[in-house]
């Protein structure tokens, strides 16, 4: 069986790799440089299981930028493009996934198109009017950056936005690739499926935001954040897992889809929702005001990315810290191994981490790192458990 996977970020790369271990897949992507890397096995992000199966296992993958050669043919065409949320029209823009699926339809009228990128709510339905065809689907992806394939080969749960039998048959792929066999597999509606993305995103930011509040608290009074986090975790109703304070909640997913979220609720009475995403804000305006009292003269900002073992830096909850300083006047150098620009928004890239530490008085950090031990004095974090 042909298949086609479009977009070769963290979802589209770890389905491609997934499903290529018993079908023919071809990837689809604009970058010339991310196609060249997968003819080539090399893995174009970050992720330790994608890496090793491309060198390792015997898989049935090749990619282009050609539409055309992508899709003929092809039983299903996935689509994993970007879906940037744009703050002017308050929903996501969803350009990229019309695209492809446009491209489908001419190129592979018979696909089922099945479409991974998180879209607003009524987004598959409007796809099956404009084009006049039921066989686009939505399966919303649960995963982690860095551990994209580990997470497709060990699903928690496969969720497909359909009844019929495609559904059930790209189900069957999935379980077909993964090593869980077990996993609870749900067929829905195509527009519950899209509400169960965005519901179960804004539940986490839900938690990261009472557990930063938490932690704003026993800052506030000089109480130890350690010690009342792990006594509320001892419930096992509320339970010892993502309860690691941050500078709030960031990365590919949580942002967008809580602000998607949001905006879904336009016309249906709502405020927590609302306060999920207001909490954000203010845990970064309470983490820079601490920064900025300490009168740095100047702050380095350790990595960009959202946690250990990505390459992604969208939308991580340290630019914002890093913003709410500079607007103060206060100066900001940055070191992250993943960044290539000599600037990050005018504010200079140090790549050598000694010299990194040498230049700033005070280090802000998302997470704690093993290499930052030495000057542990002189680092501002709110991590308590050094993992994600």
């Amino acid at each position: 069986m042909k298949i086609t996977v479009a977009g070769l970020g963290y979802v589209g790369m770890s389905l491609a790799v997934l499903l290529a271990k018993h079908n023919k897949v071809v990837a689809l992507d604009i970058d010339e440089t991310r196609v060249g890397q997968v003819n080539r096995r090399q893995s174009p992000i970050e992720d330790t299981e994608i890496r090793d199966w491309l060198t390792r296992q015997d898989l049935d993958l090749s990619a282009t930028t050609e539409a055309a050669d992508a899709m003929t043919d092809a039983a299903f065409v996935i689509v994993a493009t970007p879906t940037n949320y744009d703050p002017r029209t308050n929903h996501f823009d969803t350009s990229s996934v019309e695209a492809v699926i446009a491209q489908a339809r001419r190129h592979a009228p018979d696909a089922t198109v099945v479409v991974k990128s998180t879209v607003p709510v009524g987004f598959v339905a409007r796809m099956r009017a404009q084009h006049g065809y039921d066989g686009i689907l939505f399966s919303p992806e649960f995963l982690r950056e860095g551990r994209a394939l580990y997470d497709n080969l060990h699903p928690s749960r496969i969720v497909v936005g359909d009844h019929g039998p495609a559904a059930r048959r790209f189900a069957d792929l999935l379980v077909q690739g993964a090593i869980r066999k077990d996993m609870p597999v749900l067929f829905t509606g195509a527009v519950e499926a899209e509400a169960i993305k965005l519901f179960s995103n804004t539940y986490l930011a839900l938690r990261v935001a009472y557990f930063n509040e938490l932690d704003s608290y026993a800052r506030s009074r000089d109480l130890n954040t350690r010690e009342i986090i792990e006594g509320v975790s001892l419930d096992p109703r509320i339970g010892d897992h993502y309860n690691n304070p941050s500078f709030g909640y960031g990365g590919y997913c949580l942002p967008k889809d809580t602000k998607q979220l949001l905006a879904n609720y336009d016309q249906v009475p709502q405020n927590l929702i609302a306060a999920v995403v207001e909490s954000n804000r203010t845990r970064k305006d309470f983490v820079a005001d601490q920064i900025i009292a300490r009168q740095p003269r100047v702050v380095g900002v350790y990595r960009l990315v959202m946690k250990a073992g990505s390459d992604n830096f969208r939308d991580s909850s340290i630019q914002g810290i890093m913003k709410r300083i500079k607007a103060k006047g206060i100066p900001c150098i940055v070191y992250e191994p993943a960044l290539v620009d000599p600037l990050f928004f005018n504010s200079p890239v140090i790549r050598n981490l000694a010299d990194f530490k040498a230049k700033a008085d005070l280090i802000i950090a998302n997470r704690m790192a093993g290499e930052l031990q030495d000057i542990r004095d002189r680092v501002y974090t709110a991590d308590l458990k050094g993992i994600d």
